[in-house]
C-alpha cells in the first residue's frame, strides 16, 4: 500500500470502505486502482456504475487536491460520465488529470480502465476551489 493510500484512508472512511488505492500522485495527476470484490458487482456480475463513478470522483478530487496550497480545499460541483463497456474484471485502474485550473474552478478528466487496457468509462468533472 502506498503512502498516499494510507493518508487518504485516514481522511476518508468511504475511500477505505471502497478499497480504492492511490498508486501514484503527481502534480495534478492521480493514478489509482481498485481490486473488485463481489460486494461491488451489480446483478449482471459487472462492476456497479456507482463504483466506477466514485472511483472517477475520488481520483479527480485527489488530482486537483495535489495542486492546492495549505488550507485550500476542493469539492465536486458536477461530473458527467460515459460508460463505454461493462467491467467484468478483478481490477480497475484510473488516471485522472487537470484539464484547466482557474482561481475558483478546476476542470478534470478521468479514464477508467478494465485492468490497464480496455477503456470502460470516461468522466469530465468540475471542482470548486476554496
Amino acid at each position: 500500500m502506498s503512502e498516499f493510500t494510507e493518508e487518504i484512508w485516514k481522511r476518508s472512511p468511504f475511500i477505505k470502505l471502497l478499497g480504492l488505492e492511490i498508486d501514484k500522485l503527481e502534480h495534478g495527476t492521480c493514478f489509482s486502482r481498485l481490486q473488485i470484490k463481489d460486494t461491488l458487482l451489480n446483478k449482471h456480475s459487472a462492476v456497479h456504475g456507482g463504483v466506477i463513478y466514485s472511483m472517477a470522483d475520488i481520483s479527480m478530487g485527489v488530482a486537483v487536491y495535489s495542486t492546492l496550497k495549505k488550507g485550500e480545499e476542493t469539492s465536486t460541483v458536477e461530473i458527467k460520465i460515459n460508460y463505454l463497456k461493462p467491467a467484468k474484471t478483478s481490477l480497475l485502474t484510473c488516471q485522472a488529470k487537470i484539464l484547466k485550473k482557474g482561481k475558483n474552478i478546476a476542470v478534470m478528466e478521468a479514464e477508467i480502465r478494465s485492468g490497464e487496457s480496455t477503456l470502460i468509462a470516461k468522466a469530465l468533472g468540475t471542482f470548486m476551489l476554496t
